[in-house]
């Protein structure tokens, strides 16, 4: 697949975004929260109505809890880093992947949460034994690109569909290595013809949401946000230390909803206080203090797989791939 670059509304939309932050900030979330809440909802109403739990659609696994960009939007940036440094253990990593592969999961798998995958030394041997157990998975990497070469994309590609690539900035221009990565795959597309390859042009010091109060340029305010969300019924979210946390949110690793060095990926997907919360949830935010004031809403393929598991059943979601997501995909983390 040919190498795209993409920038949510061009030209004017990264100029609203520099120049209008807060303004546009809020006028995309109104926007957002006014043509996907009724479809959140239905999935919420699908998820907690039928007879058995659905499967995660995204299994997010953070290897590393580090980052080296400086955007001011996350936590997760090297000025504004709190949390002690974890990696995630071998034999756990392998051990959630051996799970996933023996229940049967062939949804959405990404290394990745907030952080860089490119700081973990391991990233290409931990992607290379996933792709061995989970097949028919649709693996993918986010990474900031700053530490990316030609030869870690040849790397890695055997054993991701996707890589998206954030180029942060000041200016709406790409950075040297990412300028030299494009020239090379546009010169020698049959390389790269199984691997999609998406550069998003991103705004250093854009306003996005508050991440449940956690965002370093967007603090949560004294708002109640109603409406429910997708994150805890679309994803499983494992931290570093092997802890099942709720949602990418959670930057400062606070919840926990089961540790899986002591049970099982599905038990903990299933555990009965992360059912409970989520029930709460359904009904709004305001039902749960972590989330009370968290203004954040996916815009990108979530909604996607959602669609397809409502209009086709879960095993849809299985089959959206990496076009099928960049379709929708707009202003993730």
């Amino acid at each position: 697949m040919p190498i795209k670059i993409n920038c949510f509304m061009g030209k004017l939309g990264w100029n609203a975004r520099k120049y209008m932050p807060n303004l546009a900030s809020g006028a995309y979330l109104k926007l957002q929260f006014l043509t996907r809440s009724r479809a959140q909802k239905k999935y919420v109403d699908y998820f907690l109505g039928g007879d058995k739990i659905p499967m995660p659609n995204v299994v997010n696994i953070e290897t590393i809890n580090r980052c080296n960009s400086t955007c001011a939007f996350c936590t997760a940036n090297v000025n504004a880093e709190k949390r002690p440094l974890m990696k995630i253990e071998d034999d756990l990593y392998y051990s959630i992947i051996d799970q996933l592969a023996d229940w049967g999961y062939k949804g959405h798998l990404t290394l990745y949460g907030n952080n860089e995958p490119w700081l973990d030394t391991r990233i290409v041997d931990f992607h290379k034994y996933a792709r061995e157990k989970l097949p028919e998975s649709f693996i993918f990497m986010s990474t900031n690109g700053l530490l990316l070469t030609i030869d870690k994309v040849k790397e890695i590609k055997p054993y991701i569909n996707q890589l998206i690539i954030n180029n942060y900035s000041l200016e709406m221009k790409l950075h040297p290595n990412l300028e030299k990565i494009v020239r090379y795959v546009k010169a020698h597309p049959e390389e790269f013809e199984d691997l999609d390859i998406q550069i998003q042009m991103r705004y250093l010091q854009e306003v996005l949401t508050n991440r449940a109060g956690s965002a370093p340029n967007k603090k949560a305010t004294e708002k109640v946000i109603k409406e429910t969300c997708l994150l805890p019924f679309t994803d499983m979210w494992i931290m570093p230390n092997g802890k099942a946390g709720l949602c990418c949110c959670d930057n400062y690793e606070v919840t926990d909803f089961g540790d899986l060095h002591k049970i099982s990926v599905k038990e903990a997907w299933e555990d009965p206080r992360l059912m409970e919360v989520r029930r709460m949830i359904a009904d709004g935010r305001q039902n749960y203090k972590f989330c009370q004031h968290c203004d954040f809403i996916d815009a990108g393929f979530r909604m996607q797989l959602v669609k397809a598991i409502l209009e086709n059943g879960e095993d849809a979601a299985h089959r959206i791939g990496g076009q099928e997501r960049m379709k929708v995909f707009g202003q993730e983390k």
